[in-house]
């Protein structure tokens, strides 16, 4: 009986239901549903499971031999056997990553050359070979642990400049031992506000606040038992070592006019057009083109265009032969994001503009879909040729990487300490108008705010 109710109620969302009689059609369909919904719950967990490298070609030699030995069941067996076997695996391992700045311990060796070591691998010790461009960096992540060592720990390791670090493996084209062919790459990430006195105090004191905010909470509780005040304590000695900053450089931080913005609009054809707007008169003091902003630097887009056209035919070649048809690409993709994100800011600060506004990226596939509509509308009135002019405007236009062209803008933003502000971009309108629109709806919904 007891088994009996549990399972009405489970059936019945919990509830009693009067005079009414249970269909099991009903019943059965709900089940089915829920079955399905679990299953494809159960794939989709499986799916994320790290799988890890064939790095031996193991698993490629075994698939190998049980299509060459056997008949496949199904079609979804044959599937899978191809797929296996038209993959190509990576040779390196996958990277490991350490998510806080303590994991990474650095000092100097004999020969004073900067050294790393890292939690788990604290056996091994690291020189770091870098240029001249990147040494000052590793010089600061040096100097801020000597800091907090020599302080007895009085300095929070939430102001050391490096926030996070990466290390991965580099492949070589020389032949030999995969250790001795390949090489170690570290990547850091850090908080450039760290780098300044006046950076400092600004992180600092945002780090303060949620400090305090989170003593406060704790209590509000009232009557506190020893986990909390163990954790108001901690707290308040973090409190503590967050208000003794670390010696800085002292640098003046960008001083912005609000109301001037520099809006940046998205497309297909013309990737990228700029407008610097006066937001409380809603006047453009300047527009610059993707040819403006990359000057003697143009010649690499159509570079870029060919080699992304090449490679795309290329594709479809191996695809029509089920051969493999994983083509890198080069770099120069995010080196022409770079050039254009460089520029940007360096328009930005000649104007003395208070932030840059992007477009929203979840809007770009309409974006492009509209413009794309567009041309084809006024190609021909007839749908079938519209869609295969469509088609071949795809294929023929450069198709730009918006997310990544918008990380290296924020990148370059962050390092000046200009302000990032995201609109929903215009659907019409010419590049120039809609760069216009962007900053004047982000200028009037800040206003409103």
């Amino acid at each position: 009986m007891t088994r009996c109710a549990i399972s009405y109620l489970l059936k019945n969302g919990c509830e009693i239901k009067d005079k009414e009689e249970e269909d099991t059609e009903k019943f059965a369909k709900r089940r089915r549903k829920l079955e399905i919904q679990i299953e494809r719950l159960r794939e989709q967990l499986e799916a994320r499971i790290p799988k890890g490298r064939d790095l031996t070609d193991a698993k490629w030699l075994e698939t190998l031999l049980l299509a060459t030995d056997n008949v496949p069941e199904s079609e979804i067996e044959a599937k899978s056997w191809q797929d296996s076997l038209l993959k190509k695996s990576s040779k390196l391992p996958f990277p490991v990553t350490y998510e806080t700045n303590e994991d990474m311990t650095w000092f100097k060796n004999e020969r004073r050359r900067i050294c790393v070591k890292f939690n788990g691998l604290s056996e091994h010790t690291f020189q770091v070979y870098c240029n001249s461009r990147q040494l000052h960096w590793f010089q600061r992540f040096l100097e801020d642990q000597q800091v907090k060592r020599n302080s007895k720990n009085q300095h929070s390791s939430s102001l050391f400049t490096l926030r996070s670090g990466r290390i991965t493996w580099q492949s070589g084209e020389a032949k030999g031992e995969p250790w001795k062919v390949n090489r170690l790459i570290l990547y850091c990430s850090v908080d450039t506000r760290l780098w300044t006195t006046e950076g400092t105090n600004l992180v600092r004191e945002e780090k303060a606040e949620e400090i305090a905010k989170a003593i406060t909470q704790t209590k509000a509780k009232g009557e506190l038992n020893d986990k909390q005040q163990a954790h108001i304590k901690r707290k308040n000695s973090s409190l503590g070592r967050i208000n003794n900053p670390f010696p800085r450089p002292s640098k003046p931080l960008y001083q912005g006019q609000s109301h001037i913005l520099v809006g940046v609009s998205l497309g297909l054809e013309k990737p990228i057009t700029v407008a610097v707007v006066d937001g409380s008169t809603s006047e453009v003091i300047t527009y610059r083109s993707i040819k403006q902003l990359l000057g003697d630097n143009y010649r690499l887009l159509n570079r870029q265009r060919q080699q992304k056209h090449t490679l795309s035919h290329q594709r479809q070649i191996a695809q029509t032969l089920a051969a493999p048809n994983q083509m890198g690409e080069s770099e120069l993709g995010q080196y022409v994001d770079r050039l254009l994100a460089k520029e940007i800011v360096a328009i930005a600060q000649t104007y003395k503009a208070g932030s840059i506004v992007l477009p929203k990226l979840g809007d770009m596939r309409e974006q492009v879909q509209s413009e794309i509509q567009a041309k084809a509308e006024q190609k021909s009135d007839l749908i079938e040729v519209q869609q295969k002019y469509a088609k071949q405007y795809r294929v023929s236009v450069h198709q730009w990487s918006y997310g990544r062209l918008i990380a290296n803008i924020c990148s370059s933003a962050a390092k000046a300490g200009i302000v990032i502000e995201e609109s929903k971009q215009p659907i019409r309108g010419s590049p120039q108008e809609k760069a216009k629109e962007l900053a004047i709806a982000a200028y009037n919904s800040r206003q409103k705010t």
